[in-house]
């Protein structure tokens, strides 16, 4: 049967399927929007005689589909009783995220014809429960850019041959602003000297020298990095062996823009040197750019 990679795009209305797609598109995979269910078993069927010609696919299904939503699963069934190795991407956000960006489009939510917004939220959250505990990944878009989802599915769905086989997600961030809601682990660095509190570093942030080396000068600071590289040197391996495909990986400090940085930068480039395939992103370091429409 079909061997490529076989994904399901599926989430929430409003948190980032349509830019989703797009990613996938640009990694060159054949992509098809709002297909019904019960048509995913035939695709299967036509990309396999293909003859390696479509090897890549990613099929986006949700509550559009309406009455075939409800036969998804009996369609996952039947894709593995044909063999079909698949994977189910699935996308959410936050209540006060979507809200908002049904307002700013203006669009109405495709279960909110008798209710509001958050009716319709809430609705489907309850209809799509069950696919999102089956999900092989889930990001959540209610903090991030389209750069930064295109490089989660980038990070999540191009393996390269010589990393090992988990991704690892560093995110530095603010806890003014919210934790990322999605992270496996979270650790907190406020304890670590602030820069903020330094005229001349101030307007820096922690992706500079000079900050940097501010926030590790101290004892206590080396220390804290020394503990964190051991303790994700004995984690992952175990995560490995779970079967996990994907960790993400919060350093928080107050705003997110100095000591979460510069620690963050160090932990990204330590695991990167030890083989994982890893990805940075810095959520609150800068003024942030358009979020996920």
């Amino acid at each position: 049967m079909h061997n490529g990679r076989f994904v399901i795009i599926t989430g929430l209305s409003g948190a980032g399927k349509s830019e989703a797609v797009r990613a996938f598109e640009d990694l060159g995979f054949f992509c098809v929007d709002n297909i019904p269910p019960t048509l995913i078993p035939k695709f299967a069927e036509l990309a396999a005689q293909s003859e390696g010609k479509i090897d890549k696919i990613a099929l986006v299904v949700d509550i559009r589909s309406r009455e075939f939503f409800d036969r998804l699963f009996s369609t996952l069934d039947e894709l593995e009783i044909m063999g079909v190795e698949y994977e189910i991407l699935f996308l959410e956000a936050s209540d006060e995220t979507l809200v908002r960006r049904f307002k700013e489009t203006r669009r109405r939510h495709p279960l909110s014809a008798e209710g509001g917004i958050i009716e319709g939220i809430s609705e489907e959250r309850r209809k799509l429960e069950e696919v999102r505990r089956k999900a092989s990944r889930t990001i959540d878009t209610s903090s991030i850019t389209p750069k930064q989802l295109r490089e989660r599915i980038k990070t999540g769905f191009v393996k390269l041959s010589s990393k090992k086989g988990i991704d690892v997600i560093v995110v530095s961030f603010g806890f003014k602003y919210g934790i990322p809601i999605d992270a496996d682990l979270i650790f907190d660095v406020r304890f670590l000297p602030n820069p903020y509190y330094v005229e001349s570093l101030r307007p820096l942030t922690g992706e500079s020298e000079a900050v940097e080396e501010y926030v590790l000068r101290s004892r206590v600071a080396n220390s804290f990095i020394n503990k964190l590289y051991d303790f994700m040197v004995f984690l992952l391996p175990q995560y490995l062996k779970e079967g996990k495909a994907q960790l993400i990986v919060g350093i928080g400090c107050t705003g997110g823009r100095h000591r979460s940085v510069a620690i963050a930068n160090r932990l990204a480039d330590f695991l990167k040197n030890r083989g994982y395939n890893t990805t940075m992103e810095h959520r609150d370091m800068d003024t942030p750019e358009r979020l996920i429409e």
